[in-house]
């Protein structure tokens, strides 16, 4: 069983549209080693150095190295999808990034946890461009990483997690339902239990408010924000710091705190 689990990535895995009332976000990875403690019994130390908005290179590059100076028995990466939905994007160079942190991880003695991230296009402006870069990617991720010390976890074919109740209002992001989904897939695919609580259903629309992709509404609030921070090269994750530098202690479902 894992005792040390350290996460890489942007949005996704940052936990982006799983807000909490205080204003922080959760999203799957907390949920992730929220469940690794739960089924161990014990306190999993956990970090998590994602940030919102990052591309996949500046992910590799700035993240890798810290997160395995922490010395981790379980990393997951998740990473590109800011790279689709770039005007152009060569995905060897995306697989070759994956490859990096896959080698380092490995000579670190980590079991590896890749990602992919669940597929918007449906709901999205040019959907089609998006479903087919996103189709090839997680092919490739397929055909180059079985491997025993990796566990794959292909969200971006999950049908049930497309439909619209799994999504923020923003259509781009997952709300908390989705988030959760996503952990269980996780746990499934690590051969830990899912605690029988997250097993919410989905299959409703999602609340009326949450409709609005396609409408002026949402290119206001959503779609034209996006296209200037990319006229002028600003992300929504400029100046802001990991979410999780530092391992702590996520301790089991039921401990008293």
């Amino acid at each position: 069983m894992f005792t040390r689990y350290v996460a890489l990535g942007d949005s996704f895995t940052e936990g982006v549209g799983d807000d909490l009332p205080d204003g922080q976000v959760r999203g799957w990875a907390d949920l992730v080693a929220l469940g690794l403690a739960t089924a161990a019994g014990a306190p999993v130390d956990y970090a998590n150095f994602a940030i919102r908005g990052k591309l996949l290179g500046p992910i590799v590059n700035e993240q890798l190295e810290p997160a395995l100076a922490l010395r981790p028995d379980l990393i997951s990466i998740c990473g590109g999808g800011n790279d689709l939905m770039r005007p152009k994007v060569e995905l060897s160079y995306v697989i070759g990034l994956l490859e990096r942190v896959v080698d380092r991880a490995r000579e670190e003695g980590a079991h590896v946890l890749l990602l992919s991230g669940p597929n918007p296009s449906r709901h999205l402006p040019l959907g089609g461009l998006l479903q087919r870069r996103g189709d090839q990617m997680a092919a490739a991720g397929r055909a180059l990483f079985s491997r025993p010390d990796i566990t794959l976890v292909n969200n971006w074919t999950d049908a049930e997690l497309a439909s619209s109740g799994y999504w923020s209002p923003d259509k781009l992001h997952l709300n908390a339902r989705g988030h959760t989904r996503v952990a269980s897939n996780v746990l499934t695919a690590l051969g830990v239990p899912v605690p029988g609580e997250w097993r919410a259903d989905a299959a409703g629309q999602a609340p009326a408010n949450e409709q609005v992709q396609g409408g002026g509404q949402y290119y206001r609030t959503y779609v034209l924000p996006w296209i200037g921070r990319r006229l002028t090269g600003r992300s929504s994750g400029d100046g802001r710091p990991p979410k999780r530098p530092v391992p702590e202690p996520v301790e089991p479902l039921g401990t008293a705190p």
